[in-house]
């Protein structure tokens, strides 16, 4: 090269990338090794004709991973340690002698859940349209105000049916989504292990709160309990500062000749590209079938625990679930990004598993054994969540991810909130937790073999536009900022009509002019 120029393509803009532990990333900050060793430029292109490269590292990326650990360990902490407060009520119910105590009380926690990922196609839209970190903060700002509302009607189950059912629920879903969509920002090539580890912020919460919980509960009482949980959810609201996207949001398309004004609205909102992925229908009708039974172990352990094995610890198996779940999380998201694992077939070996387990529950005769497959079904678990949000990075690509993790969560809502009310009123017919939990197992099981089909379609490839001739551009503003772009507006004199590039490295410029020299 005769100047500081690098080859781009024509309208693709640049995407700066800090060096991590002195290195910079191989395509966007220098270039490439040749044959000989030298480094040349290469341009800032993905295979689908993007311009994105996650940069796999930094200081940014790991504070937002730690940020999405913490999100998720606190609602899914919340969430998963509903037992405890489904004993109170169900204890203060009974008390004024109301016949459905069970199913009552349950109702409450599988709202929680139910909305939770009810609206997380809501979720997915709003991220698109206002950024992950506007929408992560209002979801933050819900579930606190709906902890802290929760704190005045603990003898009022209707009005905690909102208050700690939806509007938490609700917060939890604008925070949840967008807390999976920005780690496909930062990382690429471990984007599963990442999964992981944020993902096990949910168990490692888990597995600490019920003792927590309980003990709060038992000495003050359910109004200040929840009102300590509202602090809590209040880091939510700091983890949202950090989620600064790399990418701007998709495009909105193209409005085509003779579309209905309603239909051109429909798809400004909603990604209809993920919708013609035929693998992705298959998997997003598959998980809500397997998960119509996933969450009445959650709900329903501590109950069992007591008529099945009085004066142990009931919340010890909840524990141990979650426990298993976050080292299952951490080792299958390690597993999940080694080359030629199928991510698919890991996510069906867990519901296999999931479901044979949730049937052997009844016939546990020992609290030992109790424990050891509560532990079994912790590891199992960790996989199924590890995996979701890598799958639909596989399915659906970046720009898809985020609103096909939100539609999926979505389409979990109708069996996860059915499934512990069900099993409540199972209970309260026969008094035993042997036909809910043998029920319970039998959908991941039928879920797991719904997946099979996954591997008999293949989607059509998107069809690229062609590749304009690469041309020369010289050197480039310090940094990509999607808030404040040129699109030809005049600056400085002159009109900018490209996004400009960064710098080759000097390795590359010195082994250029020698090629040319």
């Amino acid at each position: 090269m005769a100047d500081s120029s690098r080859i781009v393509k024509d309208g693709v803009p640049p995407v700066i990338v800090a060096a991590k532990n002195g290195h910079h990333h191989p395509q966007l900050n220098g270039g490439v090794h040749g044959k000989d060793g030298a480094k040349v430029a290469a341009p800032l292109l993905e295979p689908d004709g993007g311009a994105f490269e996650p940069p796999d590292g930094g200081t940014r990326a790991w504070l937002v991973m730690v940020g999405a650990f913490l999100c998720n360990g606190v609602l899914f902490g919340v969430i998963n340690t509903y037992s405890v407060i489904y004993l109170s009520l169900q204890k203060q119910l009974q008390e004024i002698g109301d016949e459905e105590a069970s199913t009552k009380a349950a109702l409450v926690g599988s709202l929680t859940i139910g909305t939770t990922f009810l609206l997380s196609p809501v979720s997915g839209i709003l991220t698109d349209k206002i950024g992950l970190r506007r929408t992560t903060f209002i979801g933050g700002l819900l579930t606190c105000g709906g902890m802290f509302l929760s704190s005045f009607f603990t003898h009022n189950v209707d009005a905690l049916y909102f208050t700690y059912g939806i509007m938490f629920g609700l917060g939890a879903a604008l925070a949840y989504t967008p807390s999976l969509a920005i780690l496909g920002h930062y990382f690429k090539r471990y984007l599963g292990l990442v999964n992981g580890i944020v993902t096990a912020g949910s168990s490692v919460f888990t597995a600490i709160m019920p003792i927590c919980l309980d003990w709060l509960v038992e000495h003050t009482g359910l109004a200040t309990s929840f009102r300590i949980l509202a602090i809590i959810s209040s880091f939510v609201i700091f983890c949202a500062l950090l989620y600064k996207p790399l990418q701007p949001p998709p495009t909105p398309p193209k409005v085509k000749p003779g579309r209905s004004a309603f239909n051109n609205c429909l798809r400004s909102f909603i990604n209809f590209d993920n919708w013609k992925q035929r693998r992705y229908i298959i998997w997003a009708v598959s998980i809500p079938i397997a998960l119509f039974g996933y969450f009445v172990p959650y709900v329903h352990m501590g109950k069992f625990v007591q008529d099945n094995f009085p004066g142990k610890g009931e919340n010890l198996p909840v524990m141990c679930i979650g426990i298993t779940s976050g080292l299952g999380r951490l080792l299958f998201g390690y597993i999940a990004d080694m080359p030629r694992v199928n991510r698919v077939l890991l996510q069906q070996m867990s519901f296999v598993l999931i479901g044979t387990l949730t049937m052997c529950l009844p016939a546990t005769g020992s609290f030992p054994l109790l424990l050891a497959i509560a532990l079994a079904m912790g590891l199992f678990d960790g996989c199924f969540i590890s995996l979701l949000g890598p799958i639909a990075y596989d399915i659906c690509g970046p720009r898809g991810a985020t609103q096909a993790i939100g539609f999926l969560l979505g389409m979990c809502s109708l069996p996860l909130t059915l499934g512990p009310p069900v099993a409540g009123m199972l209970y309260d017919k026969t008094g035993s937790y042997k036909l809910p939990f043998l029920l319970a197992g039998i959908p991941p099981l039928f879920g797991a073999s719904t997946m099979f089909l996954i591997r008999c379609v293949k989607d059509d490839e998107p069809k690229k536009p062609l590749a304009a001739e690469p041309k020369m551009e010289p050197l480039a503003h310090p940094a990509w900022d999607c808030e404040n772009p040129t699109d030809g507006k005049p600056q400085n004199g002159s009109l900018h009509h490209e996004r400009r590039a960064t710098l080759a490295s000097s390795e590359s410029l010195t082994a250029d002019k020698h090629e040319t020299g």
